[in-house]
């Protein structure tokens, strides 16, 4: 696929990584992609700090679908690429997603946690084979998608990417990259590993069998 590539970051007060995040992506600038930063109103200085390093920084409410949907809004990329402000793509990430692209409608890709905790390692492992098992992909790996084929991330506060990867597996299975992006460890690092770990799967079961997403998100911020 010959396209150009949108990377849209969704930021809410990440005045601390933002920087590294952005700076990663210079290489893909240099090849003519883009990046928007969709900023869900930071109190920290994020968007002064993204503004240098991005092409745009567009407000949006606050919220991760929100703030994604309001950044691939402004973005003008026939691809679109979503990033958490917490993770830094490979350095050839563009060419890998065009390649996918070509052959799939959407895709993520494998994610190392930035850890040297092995226990937090090995959580990164087995989200990358649940996700080939089940065909659908987490924020934390870079969700990417044909423009033509994005329909928006549903308004929910919780489990958008869940959502949205139900909905696209209906268009075409994922591309699952074996590249793999960088996220940090600070949930499981400020939280606990068992901790973290079982309120994640105790919070996708439960959405699963139908509870409510924004009960969901409560818990999830708590």
């Amino acid at each position: 696929m010959d396209a150009r590539l949108s990377v849209v970051v969704p930021a809410l007060n990440e005045a601390a990584g933002i920087e590294r995040c952005l700076a990663a992506l210079a290489p893909l600038r240099a090849r003519g992609h883009e990046v928007v930063v969709a900023d869900g109103g930071s109190t920290d200085g994020t968007a002064a700090l993204a503004a240098p390093l991005a092409d745009q920084v567009v407000a949006a409410p606050r919220g991760r679908a929100s703030q994604m949907n309001a950044g691939a809004a402004a973005s003008t990329g026939d691809a679109l690429l979503f990033l958490h402000a917490d993770t830094v793509l490979p350095p050839d990430a563009d060419r890998a997603v065009l390649a996918a692209l070509g052959a799939h409608a959407w895709g993520r890709f494998d994610v190392a946690i930035d850890t040297r905790d092995p226990r937090v390692a090995l959580v990164g492992w087995g989200m990358n084979w649940r996700s080939r098992l089940t065909g659908i992909a987490t924020g934390d790996q870079a969700i990417f998608v044909r423009r033509a084929e994005f329909r928006g991330f549903p308004a929910i506060a919780l489990m958008e990417d869940v959502a949205f990867s139900k909905a696209m597996k209906h268009v075409s299975p994922p591309a699952c990259l074996r590249e793999r992006v960088l996220t940090s460890a600070r949930r499981w690092e400020r939280d606990g590993v068992l901790r973290t770990v079982f309120l994640m799967w105790r919070l996708r079961l439960q959405y699963w069998l139908g509870a409510d997403p924004d009960d969901l998100a409560r818990r999830y911020s708590h």
